[in-house]
């Protein structure tokens, strides 16, 4: 009888988890692209980044009762993409490519994903100011930096 209520438990945990990343999983790309600086419509690079970091969400699932499956993801694939972060450095046609891995990084946390700067240095393990100082340089490198029909970013950093 355990054995039968155990494979009832694990496919409702499969069940609910395709559910997240059916509803989550294309913003989570999203994100995965633009950290891996890679086009949205070809980025090989961000799903293999983004498949590892759900493969440990998946393995962490029973204990994210309590927490946001979508928050826990999102820190897989920050941490899994500074880890690697040496990898993203060659240039991939993405919007962000011309910014350093830890610039993206800290730009996308705290533009694209909305998070405070304090909690983007306790996740990363970084001190405030070196979050403040990665994220105000990036920013000032895509206002610089022509976009891809030759006009200059007006003072904003667009990230869609």
């Amino acid at each position: 009888m355990a054995v039968l209520h155990q494979s009832h438990q694990d496919r409702l945990r499969d069940r609910e988890f395709e559910a997240f990343v059916a509803g989550a999983g294309g913003r989570l790309l999203h994100a995965a692209s633009l950290l891996t600086a890679e086009p949205p419509d070809a980025a090989p690079v961000a799903e293999d980044l983004l498949v590892s970091a759900l493969a440990r969400t998946y393995a962490d699932w029973r204990r994210l009762r309590d927490e946001d499956p979508y928050d826990h993801a999102r820190l897989e694939l920050a941490l899994l993409f500074a880890h690697r972060a040496w990898r993203y450095r060659r240039p991939r046609g993405g919007l962000l490519e011309r910014l350093p891995p830890q610039e993206r990084l800290v730009l996308v946390l705290r533009l694209h994903e909305g998070i405070a700067e304090e909690q983007v240095s306790a996740a990363l393990g970084l001190p405030l100011d070196r979050v403040r100082t990665l994220c105000g340089r990036a920013v000032a490198t895509l206002r610089e930096v022509p976009h891809r029909n030759g006009t200059v970013a007006g003072g904003r950093a667009v990230m869609s």
